[in-house]
C-alpha cells in the first residue's frame, strides 16, 4: 500500500482541481476522537466531531459485520441537513477485539458486550476471567478497525485495518481506552495501553485502517473547484 505524505497529498489535489471541505467523524467516543485527531493531523482539512458539527444522530448498529456497522453509521450522520449543507466527508468507524478461543467474541459487540454502561475495567476482568487457565499460545486476538467514509455525491469507500497480539493476565498501562490495557503485543513487551499515543498510532488497527482511507480519499476526493 503507498502512503502519501502530506506534500503528495496537496499535489493529488491541486493536479485534480479538488478541495476537501470538513470532515465529521461520526463518534461520541472522546478518547478514539483524540487517537483520530493525531492520525489524521497531516490533513488540510478541519476534523470535526458530530458535537462540534453541531449534529446529533443514532443508528442502530445492527450489522452483522464491522463493515456494515461502519457503513450504516456514516450514512446516517451524512444524512443530516446539517451535513448537508457543509458538502462534508463522513467518516465513522467500528471496530472490537476478537478473541480465537470465544470463538470472536466480543466482535461486533465489543462497545455493547456486557452493556454499554458497563466501565471497560469489568468488561476486561469479565474476559481475563474468561480465559482463566488458557495457556499463551491459545491467547491469540486481534483489534479490527473498518473505517467507512460517505462523500457528498453518496459514494461510500471503507477500508480496514487489523493488529495481531494475545489477551494479558492483568491489565496493564494508563495510556489509550477500551480494551487496550489487556491487549498484548508479544513483540513489543507491552500492552497497547503501555505504548506512547505515537507509537501505537503507527502500529494500531484504526491508524492503519486510517492510512489506508487516506490515500482512497486522495483518490476519490470529493468536491470540485
Amino acid at each position: 500500500m503507498k502512503i502519501f505524505h502530506v506534500s503528495e497529498f496537496y499535489c493529488l489535489l491541486k493536479e485534480r482541481r479538488y478541495h476537501m471541505k470538513e470532515i465529521i467523524f461520526a463518534t461520541g467516543n472522546a478518547g478514539k476522537m483524540k487517537e483520530i485527531r493525531e492520525i489524521l493531523s497531516d490533513l488540510p482539512v478541519k476534523v470535526l466531531s458530530m458535537k462540534e458539527a453541531g449534529i446529533n444522530s443514532e443508528a442502530e448498529e445492527n450489522g452483522a459485520t464491522f463493515e456494515e456497522n461502519a457503513v450504516i453509521k456514516a450514512k446516517a450522520v451524512a444524512a443530516d441537513p446539517i451535513c448537508r449543507e457543509m458538502e462534508a466527508i463522513v467518516l465513522a468507524d467500528d471496530s472490537g477485539l476478537e478473541i480465537d478461543y470465544l470463538g470472536g467474541e466480543p466482535g461486533v459487540y465489543s462497545a455493547r458486550y456486557m452493556g454499554e454502561d458497563t466501565s471497560y475495567r469489568v468488561k476486561n476482568r469479565n474476559l481475563i476471567e474468561r480465559l482463566s487457565g488458557v495457556p499463551k499460545e491459545q491467547r491469540t486476538a486481534r483489534f479490527v478497525c473498518v473505517i467507512a467514509a460517505v462523500l457528498p455525491d453518496g459514494k461510500v469507500l471503507t477500508s480496514r485495518g487489523t493488529i495481531e497480539g494475545k489477551i494479558g493476565y492483568e491489565e496493564r498501562g494508563e495510556n489509550g481506552f477500551g480494551y487496550d490495557p489487556i491487549f498484548y503485543l508479544p513483540d513489543m513487551s507491552r500492552t497497547t495501553a503501555e505504548l506512547k499515543p505515537e507509537e501505537k498510532n503507527a502500529i494500531s488497527h484504526r491508524g492503519k485502517a486510517l492510512a489506508k482511507m487516506k490515500e482512497l480519499l486522495t483518490r476519490e476526493v470529493i468536491t470540485e473547484r
